[in-house]
């Protein structure tokens, strides 16, 4: 499901617009994104799940093609686990 399909079905089943309902959806994301800016931050959306902020360390990797080894940076980055009745 793409975002413009998701915008329209949010519209038809709330019975609004479909800009209205475009403006809620990036309320939302916008809401998910600016609450895990912070360190080891998380959202919890109960009976969806939990997006959580996590760090991967710096780490040693290969290439594939040359299979020279090189060093791969530490990053920050986003999992989600879904909650019991998204199961």
């Amino acid at each position: 499901m793409t975002k413009a399909e998701l915008v329209e079905k949010m519209a038809k089943d709330s019975g609004i617009t479909k800009v209205a309902a475009k403006a809620a959806f990036e309320s939302f994301i916008d809401g998910v994104t600016k609450g895990l800016k912070k360190r080891d931050s998380k959202v919890t959306i109960v009976g969806f799940g939990t997006f959580k902020k996590v760090y991967r360390k710096t780490r040693m990797g290969r290439n594939p093609q040359t299979g020279e080894k090189i060093k791969i940076k530490g990053k920050n980055t986003v999992t989600f686990k879904p909650g019991k009745n998204l199961k």
